[in-house]
């Protein structure tokens, strides 16, 4: 029976959007839709003045990665937007050769994490540790507090308490009831109370003008040359590294709070024709963003594309017709929902003392490590990658330390039998020549490896430097045991490797 389904039975089914049939979750969606959209506005234009570029270019790129990606991203609920990490790796060249190359480069750069995602670098995920995993959502946190902290230096004075009532708002709200989401509630409440009272703090408006009317499709303002090529690839291919790191980073977090599964390579693929799409429209480029994700998903309870799409249509609503009202938004009410959503995407399970006397010494420094360079740079994927070595140093030093040399002689002292146990890789096999007694040993030698697996070159080399210094000694050595992989290894390698 054919499992395809006729557009009334895709209605009908399980297919059918849940915001569709049930008006609760179709309020959760629209609601935290409105939320991450008033928190874009800042970050968009923030992310702007890093790049160097008019605030309307973060802005028109917030709103064509959202609307985008909520079509063809593999992650729902998630948010991608206009990031500083995107911004950081561009902004030399929009610097330096002008805001053609920058579009240039977002475009180049969709290409690129398009041909990644079809070559499967999503399933380089595997490969990333939980104790990585934590280290970045515990550094993420502390960035995105870290990010607060200028709006809280050198302010007048009135955006202490306002930033403590929208604290207390967001923790107590969710007791008396939930249909609302506790950030709007606060946001608009503070911002009625400033409006209202005169209170004279920082705004959204005095980021930077909302832009007027929405982004127009157009071609980069660049020679179509080699030239060209060579200066745009090298910041594409970056960009297009970070931005799929970060990304399918926080998809796995995603993953892990909503216990869903997604489709990486789908967001692999999903992102680059994202920026494709941005780049086309003039805007600067983006990828998965973490705090307002954690807004959308962990503060409002959004779980489907709807939110992601409702992000970036209210976004553009916002600021081209309410954006007056929107300028008025205290900075304070916006620093307080992000303080919240760091505090609560922070793992304080991993640091309490509990934990820490249970874990392994090796998993904390790892984590560590990732939190400290995550923080250290602002990079989130030099983080995770020094994160990751570290771990895999960690993996093979206490992996080498499995591999043991047992030897039992017979009876009539004519032969002696090593015994092996472990696994035989680089950094193991670097101590075997070592546990053997060539000079009292007797004639015949037999290396038992039933209890071992050979990993690599480095130690089909070791085992013929234990043949070669018995050979030395007119002695005789016999391997046994070997499983088929291995002994598959070693007829390849043995007595190829001596020189190398």
């Amino acid at each position: 029976m054919s499992s395809t389904l006729s557009p009334s039975a895709w209605l009908r089914g399980s297919r059918r959007p849940s915001w569709l049939s049930d008006p609760k979750v179709l309020r959760t969606e629209v609601l935290g839709g409105l939320v991450v959209a008033l928190a874009l506005i800042p970050e968009a234009i923030s992310f702007s003045v890093i790049a160097g570029v008019d605030p309307a270019v973060g802005l028109f790129a917030s709103f064509t990665m959202a609307v985008t990606i909520a079509l063809v991203g593999g992650r729902p609920a998630m948010i991608s937007a206009a990031t500083g990490a995107v911004a950081l790796v561009i902004a030399p060249l929009n610097r330096e050769h002008g805001f053609g190359y920058l579009v240039a480069a977002v475009i180049l750069a969709g290409v690129f994490q398009i041909v990644l995602g079809a070559l499967g670098v999503a399933k380089l995920m595997r490969f990333v540790p939980r104790s990585v995993m934590v280290g970045f959502v515990n550094s993420l946190a502390i960035l995105i507090f870290m990010a607060q902290v200028p709006e809280m230096t050198d302010v007048p004075w009135p955006v202490y308490p306002l930033i403590a009532a929208g604290l207390a708002m967001m923790v107590f709200f969710p007791k008396l009831t939930t249909v609302v989401p506790a950030p709007l509630v606060s946001i608009v409440i503070l911002t009625v109370i400033t409006v209202a009272a005169g209170i004279a703090v920082p705004t959204v408006g005095d980021k930077g003008d909302l832009p007027s009317s929405l982004p127009v499709p157009g071609l980069p303002d660049v020679p179509f040359t080699l030239d060209t090529l060579t200066t745009v690839a090298p910041f594409a291919f970056a960009m297009a590294l970070v931005g799929l790191m970060e990304s399918l980073m926080t998809a796995k977090l995603v993953d892990d709070i909503t216990d869903t599964r997604s489709s990486k390579t789908r967001e692999s693929v999903g992102q680059g024709v994202a920026n494709i799409v941005t780049g086309f429209f003039g805007g600067m480029g983006g990828c998965a963003m973490i705090g307002q994700t954690m807004i959308n998903v962990r503060v409002s309870g959004a779980r489907t594309r709807l939110s992601t799409f409702l992000a970036g249509a209210f976004l553009m609503v916002l600021c081209i017709v309410f954006g007056p009202v929107v300028s008025d938004i205290p900075m304070a009410a916006l620093v307080a929902v992000m303080v919240m959503v760091s505090v609560a995407t922070f793992d304080w399970h991993s640091i309490a003392p509990r934990t820490l006397r249970r874990m392994p010494l090796g998993e904390t420094v790892v984590m560590l490590v990732t939190v400290v360079c995550v923080v250290a740079t602002h990079n989130l994927a030099i983080g995770v990658v020094v994160g990751s070595i570290a771990a895999m140093v960690v993996f093979a030093r206490r992996v080498a330390r499995l591999a043991e040399v047992t030897a039992v002689t017979d009876p009539d002292g004519g032969t002696v039998v090593y015994r092996v146990t472990g696994e035989l890789f680089f950094a193991s096999s670097n101590e075997l020549v070592g546990q053997f007694s060539y000079g009292t040993d007797p004639d015949r030698v037999v290396i038992d490896l039933s209890a071992a697996h050979i990993w690599d070159a480095s130690s089909v080399a070791a085992l013929d430097a234990v043949e070669t210094k018995y050979a030395q000694r007119g002695k005789t050595v016999e391997i046994v045991g070997l499983n088929e992989p291995s002994a598959r290894m070693h007829k390849t390698l043995s007595g190829e490797l001596a020189g190398s």
